[in-house]
């Protein structure tokens, strides 16, 4: 793959994982609100640990590149 091509993909997979991350934070707050705590704060750690996982995923291929 070219570097352009890794480094589009490595900025994705960054989008996307502060994506994920504020979902699991919206629907934490959301089941929070309606007073499932427990529930709330399963989600909230499964979108931290998705969205912090492809996050780190991209900045480490960027990082590889050079591109950082």
């Amino acid at each position: 793959m070219s570097k352009r091509t890794l480094w589009w993909t490595a900025k994705a997979l960054e989008g996307l994982g502060m994506v994920l991350v504020l979902v699991g934070v919206f629907m934490s707050i959301s089941l929070g609100l309606e007073d499932d705590g427990l529930s709330s704060m399963a989600i909230e750690m499964k979108g931290l640990a998705l969205g912090g996982g492809l996050f780190v995923l991209g900045f480490w291929i960027e990082r590889r590149i050079g591109a950082r």
